[in-house]
């Protein structure tokens, strides 16, 4: 999976192979695919890394300035979605494009709740249960219908080694 996400980005631009931090140095955990089914683990993880640049610590890139930053997380986001498309699942594309929307919206208010939102839609993808979970987030800034909804699907073991991972790299 790793392999394949920085071969893509180094691959794709030329800067982001420039920001590629060395093998040793990356931090290859996967945090959320681990919820999912395999067939979206690399997209998932992709996405993830992306808001990770943005947000958070990167596990494989080290950008070297805000623009690049911007630049690379975006990149990420698009890339990853793209690669769960080439799946044929339409519903867990709209869940990960509204996950991105929903995390971003948190984060501009400075509100918790996006490791429940990204617990959540990687255990549900595609299966399109999330519209009042994710309203309570949006509108109440309520984590805990989306927390529920997780561990329902996952277990509780999965979904606290998934915030507990996501939390180091996202503080």
């Amino acid at each position: 999976m790793w392999e394949t996400i920085t071969a893509a980005a180094a691959a794709e631009s030329a800067l982001w192979a420039d920001v590629l931090r060395p093998e040793a140095d990356q931090e290859r955990e996967p945090v959320f695919s681990e919820l999912a089914s395999s067939e979206h683990a690399v997209g998932l993880e992709t996405i993830y890394e992306g808001y990770l640049v943005h947000y958070g610590r990167s596990r494989l890139f080290a950008p070297t300035d805000a623009d690049t930053a911007l630049l690379l997380g975006d990149y990420l986001y698009a890339h990853g979605l793209v690669r769960v498309a080439e799946t044929g699942d339409v519903a867990a594309v709209a869940d990960l494009a509204e996950l991105i929307s929903l995390c971003a919206q948190a984060r501009a208010e400075g509100r918790d709740g996006d490791g429940h939102a990204w617990a959540a839609t990687a255990s549900e993808l595609g299966v399109g249960r999330l519209e009042l979970a994710r309203r309570a987030l949006r509108e109440r800034g309520d984590a805990s219908v989306l927390d529920a909804a997780a561990r329902h699907a996952t277990g509780n073991a999965a979904v606290d080694a998934a915030l507990a991972a996501h939390a180091r790299f996202v503080g």
